[in-house]
């Protein structure tokens, strides 16, 4: 759970509250004048979140596309419906 803290906190302690991040993995809520205004948040959660936001953007054909960017074996497998359509004879295989 985050921590909340003020502007003139994160100031006074910015070494610590990186140290923390950091090290720890903790989490805080920026606030400004009582509002939060910004998170902070290590880089691996950086990156998660920017991770997962792309992946939610994607729809349709992209989405799918995007789902098989993960797996290892995709170019064998593609080399394999080539080989069988080419076998195949009933329809071209190849661009």
């Amino acid at each position: 759970m985050p921590k909340n803290i003020g502007v003139a906190e994160v100031k006074k302690h910015f070494s610590e509250v990186m140290s923390r991040i950091s090290q720890i993995g903790e989490h805080f809520i920026i606030e400004k004048k009582g509002k939060p205004v910004v998170a902070m948040v290590g880089l691996k959660d950086l990156e998660m979140i920017e991770n997962s936001a792309k992946k939610e953007k994607k729809k349709g054909l992209l989405a799918a596309i995007g789902a098989w960017e993960d797996y290892e074996g995709l170019d064998q497998v593609i080399k394999d419906i080539y080989l069988k359509r080419k076998r195949s004879g009933d329809r071209k295989a190849g661009f």
